[in-house]
């Protein structure tokens, strides 16, 4: 089936070809792996907010260039936030588990290692797949319904963590019957600090969200592309752990031919992390693709609920809570602040009623713990010359360019008006800014300098920059600045 977009003018009927599958498979894959691959060095939700921006702008740019601005930022903004809500999951251990020096050998409980990051993966994946679809399904959701909705997954989340995830007493040797992490199962000896985990809240939460936007609200698309994303990272998290466990179990493959020099520079962790992206991305690209007949074409976007001063006074608390929860120490803050969906809930809502939200989430507001945290990181090794000049170089110039960028949007915004030129100029700003900070962050491996860990790495980040770019200059070339009358599919 190939599907056309099409509209009238002078009496003429003009068609722009979709994108093939190819395209967009591959587009998902490399916007994931570059942007899981830079998550792994800033962590947590936020870091993944990386991941979840770059695959959402590709995505919506092959396959929604027609949307409305307004609406296409939506999009782009819920898949971002959502995918940063599995980032409350540990996982650290669960790899452990397949790789650790005492478990090699120990096939049962590298298959036990390898199932919990299936599970968690999925779950990770799984949101963003949803709210990507919610934002694309043409299915209006209203910022009360959300704020309510929200406050639902929550107490799933709280129902989840008690029935899977406790009892929870390491000091008396006490865990879950189903866990996944440090473990004296495997290691009846051995002095371990077992780290609490959530996968079961946030399991009650997906199927709670599931159910809620496929069978009460219909939204097919939304269900499918999240199911989509589960299956992508059911299979990403393990199979990017099985390259890296087979470096653990199979040292001696790589110490002899061509192996002997390149795998000391390689950083398997990292290897990991863009695999499972790359995996993740593709999978919501071919669930989009396989879909996308549901489609809507979202030229008519609902208009704002939000006030002025409601929108800022959101922004205002959200960016103060998650500045508190990433960079103050506050305890309190971090523990009520910090969970996923606890930090997606103020976004979520504002971006459903707001004008301007979805453009500075998906903007300044992603890029802003990312740019400190580099900066901190420059200062720290002295790779941004002077304090001043550093946070000029990483923090005021990318809040200020995308805070730049995103009120050119929102003031220039208006109904019907086509989201193509956003989608793209964004999707280019955004690739090669944190390109560029993550860069900034390896500390400089240039690849004609001494190579380190860090250099493969920053190689392929430059190949997917180079890839996307390529992608969103392309798609100038396949949509046309207007929003389509009618949609037509045809076999």
């Amino acid at each position: 089936m190939i599907a056309e977009l099409s509209t009238r003018q002078s009496g003429g009927l003009r068609r722009t070809g979709a994108p093939s599958a190819w395209q967009v498979v591959l587009g998902g894959a490399l916007a994931g792996g570059m942007g899981w691959g830079i998550r792994g060095q800033y962590g947590h939700e936020t870091g993944a907010m990386i991941a979840g921006l770059l695959i959402s702008l590709t995505l919506v740019l092959l396959l929604g260039p027609h949307a409305a601005s307004l609406s296409a930022a939506r999009a782009v903004a819920w898949g971002t936030v959502a995918i940063g809500f599995g980032g409350s999951m540990t996982y650290g251990q669960t790899i452990g588990l397949t790789q650790n020096p005492a478990m090699i050998g120990n096939h049962a409980a590298l298959a036990w290692g390898l199932l919990g990051l299936a599970v968690k993966g999925g779950l990770w994946i799984g949101f963003a797949g949803v709210f990507l679809g919610m934002g694309l399904s043409g299915t209006r959701y209203r910022p009360r319904e959300l704020l309510w909705v929200l406050l639902g997954l929550l107490g799933c989340y709280a129902f989840g963590v008690w029935l899977l995830n406790t009892p929870f007493a390491p000091a008396e040797r006490v865990l879950p019957r189903l866990y996944f992490s440090a473990d004296w199962r495997w290691e009846p000896e051995a002095e371990l600090t077992p780290r609490p985990e959530v996968w079961g809240g946030l399991l009650f939460a997906l199927l709670g969200l599931l159910v809620y936007v496929g069978t009460i609200r219909g939204d097919r698309l939304a269900r499918c592309v999240g199911l989509w994303g589960v299956l992508g990272g059911a299979v990403g998290f393990p199979l990017g752990q099985s390259l890296q466990a087979f470096r653990a179990w199979h040292p001696e493959v790589f110490r002899t031919g061509w192996w002997l020099s390149l795998d000391p520079h390689l950083n398997w962790w990292n290897l990991m992390e863009i695999t499972f992206g790359a995996t993740a991305g593709a999978a919501l690209g071919a669930g989009l693709w396989c879909h996308r007949t549901r489609l809507a074409a979202l030229d008519r976007p609902e208009a704002p609920r939000l006030s002025r001063a409601m929108e800022g006074g959101l922004l205002a608390g959200h960016v103060g809570l998650l500045l508190a929860a990433e960079f103050s120490g506050w305890s309190v803050v971090e523990a009520v602040y910090d969970p996923g969906l606890v930090m997606g809930l103020i976004p979520v809502v504002a971006i459903a009623g707001g004008r301007v939200w979805p453009y500075l989430l998906v903007l300044p507001v992603t890029v802003l713990p990312i740019a400190a945290k580099t900066w901190l990181r420059a200062v720290a090794t002295g790779g941004g010359g002077s304090t001043a000049a550093g946070a000029l170089l990483y923090l005021v110039v990318p809040l200020g360019v995308t805070a730049l960028v995103a009120a050119w949007y929102a003031r220039g915004d208006r109904v019907g008006r086509s989201g193509a030129g956003f989608l793209r100029s964004t999707l280019l700003l955004s690739v090669w800014l944190y390109f560029g900070l993550n860069f900034a962050f390896f500390g400089f491996p240039w690849p004609w300098a001494s190579w380190t860990t860090r250099t493969p790495s920053a190689l392929i980040f430059l190949g997917c920059a180079l890839g996307l770019s390529g992608l969103a200059v392309a798609s100038r070339r396949g949509s046309e600045e207007v929003v389509p009358s009618r949609l037509i599919l045809a076999d």
